[in-house]
């Protein structure tokens, strides 16, 4: 009985870690170890076990989501239709001669793809993998953001991405929120791509944040900005859900 108890405590700690991991791409073992009251060795294991299955992937001091490491799966991408949804209103801000700052992930993958060939844009990005989408379509001006390569992010960072985009100004910029929260606001684990989104709100005349609706409510250990920075909030619910209605008075909800 002893044994049997702890596989069901161990396979909802999996079950808990892949969560975390679809939601937020990233994970740290110090921040899941304090979650799930259990030491770090136990989740180093938890990883392992994880990684081995296939089911993310590991990397120093945590693990990656599958759908977050390229090449992307299609079947592996999480909450794929919710995201789909996103970028269908995300596309709707998009206008003739508007220049576009974006940064990486699935989500904005999925805008990419919807974009129709018959705009013409210029968009500027930090993502090589969404500059590759960006340039399927024929109309637009893809400017690739440069920089030292994260092999975690795929996005470009450091200084001299910081530099470069602290020489533009664009009319919008989509960035996707790993937390998002009415009094914490846009918030993140990782302190080189917060100094990176900081850096892109700072070029931006407005900013979109992209976010499933399972997010709102989420908090993680560094600050991005506040709400009231957000001219648009953009997620997969519905404009009459009660999740996101405390956030109207804050920022316009596409």
């Amino acid at each position: 009985m002893e044994n049997s108890s702890g596989n069901m405590l161990k396979k909802e700690r999996h079950a808990f870690i892949i969560k975390q991991i679809n939601l937020h791409n990233k994970v740290l073992s110090a921040d899941l170890s304090v979650q799930l009251q259990v030491s770090e060795d136990t989740i180093r294991r938890d990883l392992n076990n994880l990684a081995e299955t296939g089911k993310i992937e590991k990397v120093h001091g945590g693990a990656l989501s599958k759908s977050f490491h390229f090449p992307y799966q299609l079947n592996e991408v999480y909450a794929q239709d919710k995201k789909k949804e996103i970028a269908r209103k995300a596309v709707g801000l998009l206008g003739e001669g508007m220049v576009i700052l974006t940064g990486g992930g699935t989500t904005m993958i999925e805008i990419a793809r919807m974009i129709p060939d018959t705009l013409e844009a210029t968009f500027f990005t930090i993502s090589p993998l969404v500059a590759l989408e960006l340039s399927e379509r024929r109309m637009l001006t893809v400017i690739l953001i440069g920089g030292e390569l994260s092999k975690n992010a795929h996005i470009n960072m450091g200084a001299k991405t910081v530099s470069d985009l602290a020489e533009i100004k664009v009319d919008l910029c989509f960035l996707g929120a790993n937390g998002i929260d009415l009094r914490e606001g846009i918030t993140d684990s990782d302190w080189e791509v917060v100094q990176i989104k900081k850096a892109m709100i700072r070029s931006s005349r407005r900013l979109a944040i992209m976010s499933l609706g399972e997010k709102l409510g989420s908090v993680q250990k560094m600050k991005v900005c506040d709400l009231d920075m957000l001219e648009y909030l953009i997620t997969d619910l519905k404009e009459n859900n009660p999740a996101i209605s405390s956030y109207k008075e804050y920022v316009k909800i596409i």
